[in-house]
């Protein structure tokens, strides 16, 4: 794998509040820590996990942040790499991203990835790329990045990079972080900070809402900082979950066209302090449905709608790395609440709903665990 240094200063926010007052869209569930109404199976640990997805056969492919995807059998506790995956430069937040089964995978075999590509000297984007899985082969065969950023940045940070298919299986939506540069969120030429409708081949959708008014022919919404998390839920509706800057982390119904206000406007501030305006009715953007005051720092986003757990279906689940935890968000319609709130323990990097109808995380950085959650028994 591909490694170099990047310039690039890691803004934490691990501890102090911004000095807001919690307002009335806060639930009290952000301090409620709550008994875990489930069990915990530890199934597997990794090296630095990023993303997983599941196979038809019940397989689990999991990404690592060096670069390393590999083949997890549950029925066997048995893991394999899978060869072929591109160079990742995986210093910073760089990492091999996201990994997405195409709908018509049964037939087609084939895979949909995202990771942080180098560039040119220090320099980084992140890139969509699809494969063919031989799976008897344990290797990626004909893989071709389909899609790259239309920046370059040498931040090492905000790549984004999460999948997620339209409902009808036509459309690919991909999202690109803003790299830490803040401004291209709101230029329109760039597809930097922004959700991106595409082909199933990578190239801008037709009939996205921007294009006419000169925006780069691939946005779908803009104004974004770091999205990490990406779904639909069953009426067709497009969630999407994205770090703050220090706090303000946010959860966003979006809708084609629409402006969400990074950086004009966040109910978080920057890490030096400066104040930045909050979202406010008349602002002309789009505000989000739900925020975190002082921060969890979001790692990933699933929908769940399984009979295992059938009080928590149309539910979104919220994974905390800094806050070490896991949310439930109750949908009703356009509507988000906040629900439940779990310290897991550890931090979370990634979530997803499994076809067994459990609850699949898997913890962050060397070592980290997948867990299944089922009901107690």
């Amino acid at each position: 794998m591909l490694r170099r240094c990047v310039s690039f200063s890691v803004l934490l926010s691990l501890a102090a509040c911004s000095g807001r007052s919690p307002t009335s869209r806060e639930s009290a569930a952000d301090d409620a820590g709550g008994a875990q109404p489930f069990s915990q199976t530890a199934l597997a640990s990794f090296s630095s996990p990023w993303a997983f997805a599941f196979l038809p056969d019940g397989k689990i492919l999991v990404t690592e942040k060096a670069g390393s995807l590999i083949l997890f059998d549950p029925a066997k506790n048995a893991k394999a790499t899978i060869t072929g995956t591109p160079p990742v430069l995986s210093d910073g937040q760089g990492a091999l991203m996201d990994i997405a089964p195409a709908p018509d995978f049964a037939t087609s075999r084939a895979l949909y990835f995202s990771c942080s590509e180098p560039a040119t000297g220090d320099a980084s984007r992140v890139a969509l790329a699809r494969a063919t899985l031989d799976q008897a082969g344990l290797a990626l065969k004909d893989s071709k990045v389909i899609f790259r950023a239309s920046q370059d940045a040498d931040t090492g940070g905000h790549y984004s990079g999460r999948i997620a298919f339209s409902p009808d299986g036509t459309h690919l939506f991909f999202t690109n972080g803003d790299r830490q540069l803040f401004d291209p969120a709101q230029d329109p030429a760039s597809t930097l900070g922004k959700v991106l409708r595409l082909n199933l081949d990578g190239s801008p959708a037709s009939g996205n809402p921007l294009a006419a008014k000169g925006f780069h022919p691939a946005v779908w919404s803009y104004g974004h900082r770091n999205l990490l998390g990406i779904t639909f839920d069953r009426d067709g509706r497009l969630w999407e979950m994205e770090m703050g800057p220090r706090h303000g982390d946010e959860i966003n119904l979006i809708k084609p066209g629409l402006n969400y206000g990074w950086p004009k406007a966040s109910n978080g501030d920057h890490y030096d302090g400066r104040a930045i305006p909050d979202h406010r009715p008349g602002d002309g953007y789009e505000p989000p449905k739900l925020f975190w005051v002082p921060a969890i720092s979001p790692g990933g986003l699933a929908y769940y709608d399984g009979a295992l757990f059938p009080a928590w279906r149309n539910s979104l689940f919220i994974t905390g790395l800094s806050g070490q935890s896991l949310d439930r968000i109750a949908l009703d319609g356009e509507n988000a609440s906040k629900a439940d709130h779990w310290d897991m323990g550890a931090r979370i990097r990634g979530v997803r709903a499994g076809p067994d109808g459990a609850i699949y995380i898997i913890e962050d950085g060397e070592g980290g665990r997948l867990l299944k959650l089922t009901p107690p028994a």
